[in-house]
């Protein structure tokens, strides 16, 4: 495991995700899916405290995935036209669009509009009803064209199998420290939101790793409360949770989610990591017009 010094922080990492892929206008009124409320929730989510946003886009004519970078040129943009320093990390998930060149298509922006991080899913897995694929040879080819183009991976990890991966790939040379871990725990199909399983991949990760803890659905609240109890990140947002309460009587919004995680953080006295904080530890660029990584 990574010393103390990146594995538990003063300062807590909120990593926002407001959208992802499944969650649609039938599901909740709350997700966003157009790219103006995208960036609504964005820029209020910014005013109340976060370090990263972690973006999906869809289309906004039939509300499904999309991964086009004019899209997330649009949405990057007009974030950065308020919050320059914001850390804003795109997605080049495997759960719909399979195929390195859409995948990769958002890697491919620069300037202003090249995002600071891109998303890694690091092996395959099964959702209840649908399977994200990420064939060897497409995460290796992501993870080095990251590399190429200056944009620091978000090392998504939903078993000890993935992290293992991680460090295959370091030892290839392909990722480069220190790293940045999405812990994501409580799906069916992979670690279980429980302490054994949140304990022993924490353990697992690499020398130099960053690490911020995510429970999927009514796990969610837990396990963010635990991450933050224990010194590490959280990842909060509609993208993984919908309900505010276990029962699931209420439709959260953004806002609910995100103010609960400000109220459990200061009843614990952990102050949020500010975006330019969490660049200096990472080794990525300033911000204001410097996006990606220095190496």
């Amino acid at each position: 495991m990574g010393s103390d010094w990146f594995n538990t922080m003063d300062k807590l990492i909120i990593n926002f995700a407001p959208t992802g892929m499944v969650p649609k206008k039938s599901d909740t009124p709350h997700v966003p899916v157009h790219c103006d409320e995208i960036v609504e929730d964005v820029y209020n989510a910014w005013k109340m405290g976060i370090t990263i946003v972690h973006l999906h886009i869809r289309d906004e004519a039939t509300g499904e995935a999309d991964y086009r970078k004019e899209v997330y040129a649009k949405i990057i943009g007009a974030i950065r036209a308020f919050a320059p320093e914001l850390i804003i990390c795109s997605s080049t998930s495997g759960r719909k669009f399979t195929e390195f060149e859409k995948r990769a298509d958002v890697l491919d922006l620069e300037g202003d509009l090249k995002p600071d991080m891109g998303s890694l899913t690091l092996s395959s897995m099964n959702f209840v009803s649908q399977a994200s694929l990420n064939d060897p040879s497409v995460v290796t080819r992501l993870a080095q064209k990251m590399l190429e183009k200056g944009i620091k991976p978000e090392l998504e990890a939903f078993d000890t199998g993935m992290i293992n991966y991680s460090k295959y790939l370091i030892n290839k040379g392909i990722l480069k420290p220190p790293f940045y871990f999405n812990i994501l725990l409580g799906s069916v199909a992979t670690a279980q939101a429980d302490l054994l399983h949140t304990g022993l991949m924490i353990k697992e990760a690499p020398e130099q790793s960053i690490i911020s803890l995510s429970g999927i659905g009514n796990f969610q609240l837990p396990i963010n409360s635990l991450a933050i109890a224990m010194g590490y990140g959280v990842r909060v947002g509609l993208e993984d949770n919908i309900w505010y309460d276990e029962e699931r009587t209420k439709l959260a919004s953004n806002m609910d989610l995100l103010a609960r995680i400000h109220k459990i953080a200061e009843a614990q006295g952990r102050e949020i990591m500010s975006s330019p904080e969490l660049r200096d530890r990472l080794h990525m660029k300033r911000g204001f017009g410097e996006y990606g990584s220095k190496e």
